[in-house]
């Protein structure tokens, strides 16, 4: 999978002040990143010779150790990695706590620490001088091993496949302004920050939040190592905390709260973090005003995962649902409480009434009842909402019942209208035959459904709620100046696969006790627009699923299409990464090439949908996120998925 690359937090067993055993420890750990398909090793703060050596690092016999060890590792390291270790330097009449960057046969560049911590437990400046000190900055080496090696605060690092890497070190990243952030505004998509940060109650859960955050404010793959139990233990304990984070999000994580001698890999999408920069203007800006003051400094090795490695992601086959029950629960009280809170705002401009049509089926459900939370919120009664149910030939008696005892527990108002026969005579009117089950026979129940929700509306003195959810507007799945039109359209920031959730939610909240029973009854039902006639055991037949495709997919492709603007072939990839025990490659590739044709060209129902509230990352309005003509064409997708049809398995 193109653009991976495998980091590796490498936390080796620490011989404190011995850099000859620190150097071993290093190197086998750079042997097994390795065989791991790492391309990028970090380490902690002065790994080479531990954090806590104190006084020691005023001892030249320490110093000399230490650019021998460099020496070593530049010699004696795997071929194609590239790593970055914790080691003191001394450059000029200094002495400085660095980030050093090494690739087979040569080392590249030293990122000296900026923020110096001097209170606590903490006194680096007795020993170390902040790379703000550095006369000249922009032009100063030392020299390593006989080598004249970059060093500065400001390094950006471009890896021959053009990955741009920075490092900042431990209290850094804790500063008002990290170097990492300014960093990222000149181009680093990977920041390494090499640690010694000293375990404390509630310290992890807050070195967590930063770093998280920091990903996220920098758009960023941030990897953070820190010093193992190995460390002095005089005063203090260090833990070994490692993580990898990505655009606000944690990616990998050590798991034991103290811990020593491990290496923790994890596998940043550098296609992700373009997609993300590309898109935030606001990051475009903040790189604008602050671009500049670095150095940039060629990396020959390549740090992108080879095509012979697996990918090591953890990809959700649901990315709109959080996996675990209470986070997921919060998610669909924040979203119901969207809805209900928007619809209830549009109401007191429309007069308070609203007109619904009801089928029985999980988005007229999901609608009725924020009409209803809506209505509670204005404190006004719920015979302010008019459910209307219209069956017509396909609507079995399963749907026909669970949307009277839904309109009936709910104590809405409710109205049933029969359209059989105005069907009916709307086919005589243009020469359709009842028999001929075509697009004509389905749509012209479906407009006619609309047309009556119109006119009672207007008997009503409401307006009309919209039902179709954000799946079914992304894929067309709808019947133009039908279904696809209302006045307000309360469904459709809520993906399909969120909409039964949120039901749920709701079933077992304390609003709808009522309504229980029903609302398991309705989650049950296959999802159908019920526009051809039952079987003759009076069963649901046309089930949505089987014609368009498992919302599952779909809501995949447009999660990862949409709003990573990833083309076929990696939205693919990663949709056999979840699916893989669920859909075989041949299916996974027959509804992509569905879902690129049919965004495309049903983009001309998008352009004139009604008003809906935006509910996550992913709205189609075309008055906010989503601007595309309705003449585009889509050939250059379908031409990717055809020649993934066509590509070896």
């Amino acid at each position: 999978m193109e653009g991976l690359v495998r980091v590796a937090a490498a936390v080796p067993h620490l011989n404190l002040a011995n850099v000859e055993a620190n150097v071993r420890a290093h190197l086998d750990k750079l042997e097994e990143a390795k065989a791991r398909h790492a391309g990028l090793v970090v380490f902690p703060e002065l790994s080479l010779t531990g954090y806590t050596c104190g006084d020691l690092f005023f001892q030249s016999t320490l110093l000399e150790a230490v650019e021998r060890g460099l020496a070593v590792i530049r010699e004696e390291m795997p071929e194609g990695l590239t790593a970055v270790v914790g080691a003191p330097l001394r450059v000029a009449d200094g002495l400085y706590n660095c980030a050093v960057v090494i690739g087979r046969g040569r080392i590249y560049g030293a990122v000296c620490k900026t923020c110096l911590p001097n209170n606590g437990e903490f006194y680096e400046k007795r020993w170390f001088r902040s790379g703000r000190e550095l006369p000249g900055e922009a032009n100063v080496t030392a020299d390593v091993g006989g080598q004249a090696v970059p060093v500065g605060s400001g390094l950006v690092f471009t890896t021959a496949d053009g990955v741009t890497i920075g490092a900042e070190l431990c209290e850094d990243l804790w500063s008002p302004l990290p170097p990492s952030t300014l960093l990222a505004l000149n181009g680093a998509e990977i920041i390494l920050n090499l640690s010694a940060s000293n375990e404390l109650i509630a310290k992890r859960e807050y070195r967590q939040e930063l770093i998280r955050q920091q990903s996220a404010r920098c758009l960023c793959g941030y990897v953070y190592v820190s010093a193992g139990t190995g460390e002095s233990t005089s005063d203090l304990v260090f833990s070994g905390h490692s993580m990898a984070a990505q655009c606000g999000g944690v990616l990998k994580e050590n798991e034991a709260y103290l811990e020593d001698d491990y290496l923790l890999t994890a596998d940043l999408d550098i296609l992700r973090i373009r997609a993300d920069r590309m898109r935030q203007t606001s990051f475009g800006d903040c790189a604008a005003a602050w671009r500049g003051g670095v150095r940039r400094i060629a990396l020959p090795n390549a740090v992108c995962l080879p095509d012979s490695a697996a990918a090591d992601l953890s990809v959700s086959k649901h990315p709109f649902i959080p996996a675990d029950r209470a986070s997921r629960q919060l998610r669909c009280e924040q979203i119901f409480a969207m809805q209900a809170t928007a619809l209830a705002r549009r109401m007191t401009i429309t007069g308070g009434k609203v007109v619904v049509g009801i089928s029985g089926g999980l988005d007229s459900t999901l609608a009725l009842l924020a009409a209803c939370k809506a209505a509670d919120q204005l404190g006004l009664p719920r015979t302010n909402i008019l459910g209307v149910t219209m069956p017509c030939f396909g609507t079995t008696d399963w749907t026909y019942q669970s949307a009277l005892e839904l309109m009936t527990t709910l104590g809405v108002s409710q109205r049933e209208i029969p359209i059989h026969e105005a069907v009916r005579l709307h086919f005589r009117d243009i020469g359709h035959d009842e028999r001929d089950h075509s697009v004509t026979y389905e749509n012209a129940q479906a407009r006619e459904r609309t047309q009556v929700l119109m006119d009672m509306a207007n008997r009503f003195g409401g307006i009309v709620l919209g039902t179709g959810d954000l799946s079914e507007i992304a894929l067309g799945w709808c019947t133009y100046n039908a279904d696809h039109m209302s006045m307000y359209g309360v469904n459709s920031g809520v993906p399909k696969t969120l909409v039964r959730w949120v039901i749920q939610m709701a079933c077992e909240g304390e609003d709808f006790i009522a309504s229980r029973a029903v609302l398991r009854r309705i989650l049950d039902t296959p999802i159908s627009p019920e526009l051809l006639p039952p079987d003759e055991k009076g069963n649901i037949v046309q089930q949505t699923e089987d014609l368009v495709g498992p919302y599952a997919l779909h809501d995949f492709f447009l999660y990862y299409a949409i709003r990573f603007g990833y083309p076929p072939r990696r939205v693919y990839q990663l949709c056999c990464l979840a699916f893989q025990e669920d859909f075989d490659r041949e299916t996974i590739l027959k509804w992509l090439k569905n879902f690129y044709r049919r965004f495309w060209n049903q983009q001309f129902k998008r352009n004139c949908m009604p008003d809906g509230v935006k509910i996550g990352s992913i709205a189609l309005s075309p008055r906010g996120d989503w601007r595309m003509p309705s003449d585009a064409q889509a050939a250059a997708w379908l031409a990717e998925c055809d020649a993934l049809c066509a590509s070896p398995k």
